[in-house]
């Protein structure tokens, strides 16, 4: 006699070992951990930059103008001109391992797996850029195939934004959208003001005074972003602020004047302010002596922070006549912030990891 229910697409003998009364063994695989940066060029040259770009300027997270209009001003006027403007920049700041990002990133991937793997916890983290590779969407694979049932996305993003951390979310639930057995996932907004990332900071910035001395006065540049951005409803400039008046009060260096700019300006428009190197070049007219710059929002040093931050800006105060200028570069593998970083992340595996192994930390 025929079966009423036969699957027409597994063997006979499958589909009978799928439907049987027995309930199929489950393995419990790791819970995942998705660390989610910006991303950057595969090699510092303008084809690879031109990809990158192409990528990254058409979403439409980052550049808030009717595509249309958009994309003929992308294609026409600014990759073929820029990535070949943007190459001498990225070669300047080349790592004999890659990209400072990437290398950084990963470092801080790597060094997460150790440490929790160290701790006991049964977990898998990958990387995954939002733009360029390893993408968002390669990670999530690898999480998956590892038997990752649970997956936290953490961005390497203190502050959020529509056009950092939104994108990263959007990127991951449009990949797993396509999938039939999606795994439970979490996402982690900001933390912008947490313990370990502030502790972090201010403890890096102390050491880099103990090496070198004080300013007269401190910079906290973080990335830009149009003022129509936050007009609109962004709490990215909040979060900024209270970003620097956590950090302002962690150093507690009343000798330090401790100020907030925005930089990496694009485009007409008028973006948050002040603007990083025009308040530099002001100081050098007053006749501030040193200034010490470090920036917040990036937890891995890059084109913005290697090359604009430390050679554009430190130019433009020299020039205006200001004597000394110091950067203070990123976290990027600093141990006490690998370690921050696992207590975050364990906070935020709430309920997935053993409740045992999380009261212990």
């Amino acid at each position: 006699m025929p079966k009423l229910f036969a699957s027409p697409y597994l063997p006979e003998e499958q589909d009978a070992d799928m439907f049987n009364d027995q309930a199929p063994v489950r393995q419990a695989g790791p819970v995942g951990i998705l660390l989610v940066n910006l991303g950057t060029p595969d090699q510092p040259d303008a084809a690879s930059i031109r990809r990158y770009l192409g990528e990254f300027l058409s979403d439409p997270r980052v550049i808030e103008i009717p595509q249309p209009v958009w994309q003929i001003i992308l294609r026409l006027f600014i990759l073929p001109r820029r990535p070949s403007k943007l190459a001498p920049r990225y070669k300047d700041i080349w790592l004999p391992q890659g990209a400072p990002l990437l290398v950084y990133s990963q470092a801080q991937a790597d060094g997460l797996q150790k440490l929790l793997h160290s701790q006991g916890h049964d977990v898998k983290v990958e990387l995954g850029m939002r733009y360029g590779n390893p993408s968002i969407a390669s990670g999530l694979d690898k999480l998956k195939a590892a038997g990752c049932e649970r997956i936290l996305s953490l961005p390497l993003y203190p502050q959020y934004a529509a056009s950092t951390t939104a994108t990263a979310v959007d990127c991951v639930a449009a990949h797993l959208g396509k999938q039939r057995n999606q795994p439970e996932l979490r996402f982690l907004k900001r933390y912008h003001t947490h313990p370990d990332y502030i502790g972090s900071l201010a403890a890096l910035i102390r050491r880099y005074w103990d090496e070198h001395g004080k300013p007269e006065r401190l910079l906290l540049s973080f990335h830009g972003l149009p003022r129509r951005c936050v007009e609109l409803g962004d709490p990215y400039y909040r979060d900024c602020r209270e970003t620097a008046n956590a950090l302002r009060a962690a150093l507690d260096e009343p000798a330090v004047e401790v100020h907030m700019a925005f930089q990496s300006r694009f485009g007409a428009q008028r973006w948050l302010e002040p603007y990083t190197e025009p308040t530099l070049r002001e100081w050098g007219k007053q006749g501030v002596g040193r200034v010490d710059a470090v920036c917040p929002g990036f937890l891995a040093d890059c084109l913005e922070t290697l090359e604009e931050i430390q050679v554009e800006c430190r130019d433009a105060f020299l020039e205006e006549g200001g004597r000394e200028f110091h950067y203070i570069p990123c976290l990027n593998d600093d141990p006490q912030w690998i370690e921050g970083l696992g207590r975050l992340a364990v906070q935020h595996l709430g309920g997935w990891l053993p409740s045992r192994l999380v009261s212990a930390q």
